[in-house]
């Protein structure tokens, strides 16, 4: 199966080597530092598993790679535009998407029953541009479970063995495209399940990043460290606690086990969103914070302790000069 991963910074490179471990014909788009490395060297991926080395075909323009069978877009949210700017070059007739990101995607509501039915979301797809490139017919959605980091250009590391990506179509189908990704994760020893249920996903990987994604920003520390004080673990149980309610009010529910799940972490990775704060990148918080506060907002559902975090965190992000100031 050709399959292209557009963004292999961490969580791309990790799936990119194991889509070539598992026989997959891989391509990568990425840049800077680590695709030179990986033009150079190859890929590493240092895993709970073992270290996995490989020589996927990788660019920076898509022109170079061609039409694939399915496209694993990994980007981070601000990433998006020139996701939709530079695609079209490996979409064939039948090249399948799959978004495997954080956050609310840019087609949780489309095609969706409801009183929000096909309502647009300009803040992750600004303009409709991802719509209008991709469609929601190419479309699948996916959540990833990996605390990986690029350690050295062309070096990924991976921290445990709690790791998977779970898959699904918008519209609930258990269809052959997924599955097929399914099976070149999975056969390069990725855990993959398709599920008819995607968005309840969207909201249980949400969970954990709304629960501690604000705290580690404010304390600059890692889910342990920060949850090692009793109240910020208190602190980020109820944030757990108020994103499961926006989920709710989307008819979405949540087992309270998640709760549990998230408020007793002890993760030592630091989240994404800090790890991009300390490396001076773009900061996904539009389509990991702002976005579902804005549902909230949308269905009348009180986050109070959400809104003060957030924008305690936005402050953050704008004092290392990473976050639009206030007009």
């Amino acid at each position: 199966m050709k399959i292209c991963v557009y963004g292999a910074g961490a969580i791309g490179g990790h799936l990119a080597g194991r889509l070539a471990r598992g026989g997959a014909e891989v391509s990568l788009v990425a840049r800077g530092a680590h695709l030179a490395a990986i033009q150079a060297n190859g890929l590493t991926v240092q895993a709970h598993d073992g270290t996995h080395h490989s020589r996927p075909r990788a660019s920076a323009d898509p022109r170079d790679l061609g039409p694939q069978d399915a496209v694993i877009v990994t980007v981070k949210a601000p990433a998006l535009p020139d996701v939709a700017a530079g695609i079209a070059p490996l979409l064939g007739p039948a090249t399948a998407v799959a978004f495997v990101m954080n956050g609310i995607p840019w087609w949780y509501f489309l095609g969706q029953d409801g009183p929000h039915r096909d309502m647009r979301l300009p803040a992750v797809d600004p303009g409709g541009a991802l719509e209008s490139a991709i469609g929601l017919e190419r479309t699948i959605g996916g959540v990833v479970y990996s605390a990986s980091e690029v350690i050295a250009p062309g070096v990924v590391h991976s921290e445990h063995g709690n790791i998977r990506v779970i898959l699904g179509e918008p519209d609930g189908r258990i269809s052959d495209r997924a599955k097929a990704i399914s099976a070149a994760l999975e056969a390069g020893g990725m855990p993959s399940p398709v599920t008819p249920e995607i968005r309840l996903e969207v909201w249980a990987k949400l969970l954990g990043n709304l629960a501690n994604g604000p705290l580690c920003v404010l304390t600059r520390r890692g889910v342990r460290d920060s949850f090692a004080d009793p109240l910020l673990r208190e602190a980020g149980r109820r944030s757990a606690l108020e994103a499961q309610a926006i989920a709710a009010s989307l008819g979405v529910a949540l087992p309270d086990a998640h709760i549990e799940r998230v408020s007793q972490s002890n993760m030592m990775h630091k989240p994404s969103i800090l790890q991009d704060l300390e490396l001076g990148r773009p900061m996904e918080i539009d389509g990991l914070f702002e976005m579902p506060l804005h549902l909230a907002r949308l269905t009348g559902t009180p986050t109070p302790q959400l809104d003060l975090l957030v924008a305690l965190a936005k402050q953050t992000a704008r004092a290392a000069g990473l976050y639009p100031e206030i007009a």
